[in-house]
């Protein structure tokens, strides 16, 4: 199946600053293992698998107007958290697939959707995409395909924003069967997200670490156990609740995304990873699109 894979990745920038990556100039003494070591787990499950491409949506590249893509061969540049400069200033230097991006943006408005290719090469591309890039695949040696976070959420309401992405995820699948290559698709977004608005003195003392409040654990448990029973129909049923009690970066389309172009798995999902950052809930959770035949 072209689709060889897929998964729930969390992006905030903390993981990277703990694993000391040389691209990242600051450094850090380590912190939030279960989240990273569910990563290595992935990633080194990943590491088998036959592929040429990873396309990812990303909370943090935000349009007001259409769904766009990448558009430019390559970017190489700094990339500062806007929140967390102290902890994440990355030197990336990255290659676009610019023709798959250009086929789901001709499938994506074959669904009726408004689709825009970036074309600008001083683009800056954003930390959401990086940091799930680099914890999948820290080698970069494969390229990317990048879809933006479109406001209908928010311009309209949730309702209209989970119907975009799922037309949206479908146009991604039927470029990606056309295309005859085999892709990897990462949904980069935490679930339950409130956070908390100061950190500690050391950023990784994780004696501060814990979820904001016991509300969003409850949440993120049930997302996360209709995930592993294959039940994300009912998981779409009771994403507008889930965004909205939550406070859930699902708000932004990513796992709406990337369940549509999965067309609603009905098979479980594998978690490899819970864990807190700043308060926030964050998974790792992979669909092996094998396991439905």
């Amino acid at each position: 199946m072209p689709i060889v894979a897929a998964a729930l990745v969390p992006h905030p920038p903390h993981l990277v600053y703990a694993d000391n990556p040389p691209q990242n100039e600051p450094t850090s003494t380590g912190g939030w293992e279960v989240l990273r070591w569910g990563y290595e787990r992935l990633r080194n499950k990943w590491n088998q698998l036959d592929f040429d491409v990873i396309v990812v949506h990303s909370p943090h590249w935000k349009t007001r107007c259409g769904h766009h893509l990448l558009g430019v061969e390559r970017f190489k540049s700094l990339s500062v958290d806007p929140v967390f400069p102290h902890l994440f200033r990355y030197h990336y230097d990255l290659k676009v697939d610019v023709a798959l991006g250009e086929m789901i943006a001709e499938e994506g408005v074959q669904e009726g959707l408004i689709m825009k290719m970036m074309r600008n090469p001083a683009f800056r591309v954003d930390y959401g995409t990086i940091t799930a890039c680099h914890l999948i695949r820290p080698q970069w040696d494969k390229p990317i395909v990048v879809l933006s976070s479109n406001r209908a959420y928010y311009d309209f309401s949730d309702e209209v924003g989970e119907a975009q992405m799922l037309s949206l995820g479908k146009a991604t699948a039927r470029a990606i069967e056309k295309s005859g290559k085999r892709a990897i698709l990462l949904a980069s977004n935490s679930l339950s997200h409130r956070h908390f608005t100061e950190e500690p003195e050391i950023p990784e003392d994780m004696r501060y670490e814990h979820i904001y409040h016991n509300g969003q654990y409850l949440w993120d448990m049930k997302v996360l156990d209709l995930m592993r029973q294959g039940r994300c129909q009912e998981l779409l049923n009771v994403m507008p609740d889930f965004i909205e009690q939550s406070m859930s970066e699902c708000k932004e389309g990513s796992l709406t995304w990337l369940l549509g172009a999965l067309d609603i798995p009905t098979y479980p999902a594998e978690v490899h990873a819970y864990g807190s950052v700043i308060g926030t809930g964050n998974a790792l959770v992979e669909w092996d699109p094998a396991a439905q035949n």
